[in-house]
């Protein structure tokens, strides 16, 4: 028994790190603000937001595979609860990009003034 708390232990550490680099590399591009990412669109969004996007997800999964004990649910569970949050997540990510396209078309090509 004691060997298996000491490899939770040794995951929990493990998956506690991981998420530390991510989030620190989150924050140092967030500072830098490279003019590489930043200037760079792809999809309609600039490279910097589409590496915020991934690694928040990349964060999620991780917290929810360990500290949510994902990976000891049946198959089924498991693929239930991650598909519906891709399906989730990219449906978000279509509307965040369509409406603000919109929003940005219409002020860029009518007479209302930017004011903010």
């Amino acid at each position: 028994m004691a060997h298996a708390h000491e490899s939770n232990t040794k995951r929990i550490w493990f998956v506690f790190a991981l998420l530390s680099v991510v989030t620190t590399v989150e924050v140092a591009l967030g500072m830098a603000k490279p003019a590489a990412l930043y200037m760079t669109n792809f999809l309609g969004m600039n490279l910097l937001n589409w590496i915020f996007i991934i690694l928040t997800l990349v964060k999620a999964y991780y917290i929810v595979w360990a500290f949510m004990h994902m990976e000891g649910e049946t198959k089924a569970l498991r693929r239930a609860v991650v598909w519906t949050v891709v399906f989730l997540v990219l449906y978000i990510v279509f509307i965040l990009l369509v409406e603000a396209n919109y929003v940005f078309g219409v002020y860029r090509d009518s007479t209302i003034k930017w004011n903010f």
